[in-house]
Formats: C-alpha cells, structure tokens, sequence
C-alpha cells in the first residue's frame, strides 16, 4: 500500500513576488542539512480521514497555529521514496507570526543504541523563501509544487 501524506503550501506576495513558507524537519539527522531538506507543513493521512482535513490538521501540528482560508488543490506528488503527498495551496493570513512558531515533537533514541529517548521537534524552524529559493530548499520531490503554484496564481 501506498503511503499518503497531506499539507498546505502556504503563499504570499511580496510587491510583485510571491514568497512561500516551508518549514524544516528536526531531528539530528536533518540539524546540518539545508539545500533540498525542508518541505511544505504536512503529514501522514490517518485512516479514514478527510485528505484536506489532516493537511490541515497537520499543519497546526508542525506550526502550532491553526491556517484557515480558501483552500486550492495543487495535486499529488510522488516523492523519490513512493509516498504521494497530495498538496493544496492557500495565501497567508498577514499576521502569520514565524516567531509564534510552536511545533509538536517526537521521541527517538539519540544517541543511538544509547538506551535514551530523546524529544525533538518536528519541525525546527519556517521561513519564507522566493519561489527561486524555494527550488533550491524544497526536497526534490515537492519541487514540481511551486510550478503548479504559479498556474494556479497566474
């Protein structure tokens, strides 16, 4: 069975631009990596679940603030891996604040065969990228969403 994953790619403009907001995963594997590391605020469907309703839900999980709008779907994204991330856009509420930025968190064991568990966050840190720098960040699987962006703002 195929995995699916939902989430919201989040847009504004800027003058004449158009900027996007992704966030990068926490977690020692991912602390020093940066170019095609961060991905759109999304997650696992649970079963039975709505796909808009848990990119929603996911996104309040890894943001820690609840993104409310007019919801356009982008469409599905095979990633490298296999899983689909299905994929919707929405413009910016103006106030979203990155420093209100408060991400649930997940266990491993770190270091590893060490016996501990340790807490990270899901997501370390969000920032708004240009469309050019967003190509540059986005992993490379959810790069064709920021093509698809453009025709539907277009």
């Amino acid at each position: 069975m195929v995995i699916r994953s939902a989430g919201l790619l989040i847009h504004r403009r800027i003058s004449k631009d158009y900027e996007v907001l992704l966030v990068h995963p926490g977690g020692p594997f991912w602390a020093r990596k940066d170019e095609a590391a961060w991905s759109i605020p999304k997650g696992l469907i649970e079963t039975g679940e709505d796909e808009l309703a848990a990119a929603i839900r996911e996104t309040a999980e890894e943001l820690g603030v609840a993104v409310d709008g007019r919801f356009k779907p982008l469409g599905e994204y095979r990633q490298p891996g296999g899983k689909i991330v299905v994929a919707w856009s929405i413009e910016a509420d103006p106030v979203l604040d990155l420093k209100a930025i408060r991400s649930s968190k997940f266990e491993m064991e770190w270091p590893p065969r060490s016996g501990r568990l340790t807490s990270f966050p899901e997501v370390d840190r969000a920032g708004w990228f240009s469309l050019r720098e967003a190509a540059i960040k986005l992993l490379k699987g959810q790069r064709p969403m920021l093509a698809d962006l453009l025709t539907h703002l277009e």
